[in-house]
């Protein structure tokens, strides 16, 4: 685990965005063992083999959770936002997720970086 990545997470305004944060994070830990974790663009970024696996962005009211190449994937409307290539999850204050489902997501598009 990367400790700026760490540092990033525990400095968020919002208490709800820490524990939805580091609950992505873990999701991403979890479906990719070996992934390497960075700052880049003032933002958490997950990579494996040196390509874009997910990322985690906040904004004032919502955490959005990107997950990268996931153009051979099917998901539900409305379920995600985005081209092709990248799928992103606005999530707000109580919203939730079937975290084995996104585990399971984040491994089938990162399975072939």
């Amino acid at each position: 685990m990367n400790l700026e990545v760490t540092d990033f997470i525990e400095a968020l305004k919002e208490p709800w965005q820490v524990e939805l944060s580091t609950k992505l994070r873990e999701i991403v830990l979890q479906a990719i063992p070996d992934v390497q974790e960075r700052i880049q663009y003032k933002k958490p970024h997950f990579l494996k083999n040196g390509k874009y696996a997910a990322a985690i962005s906040n904004s004032k009211d919502a955490v959005s959770f990107t997950i990268f190449n996931t153009t051979a994937m099917d998901f539900a409307e409305g379920m995600f936002e985005g081209p092709p290539e990248r799928k992103t999850r606005k999530l707000r204050k109580g919203d939730t997720f079937d975290s084995a489902q996104l585990v399971s997501w984040v491994s089938q598009a990162s399975s072939s970086l």
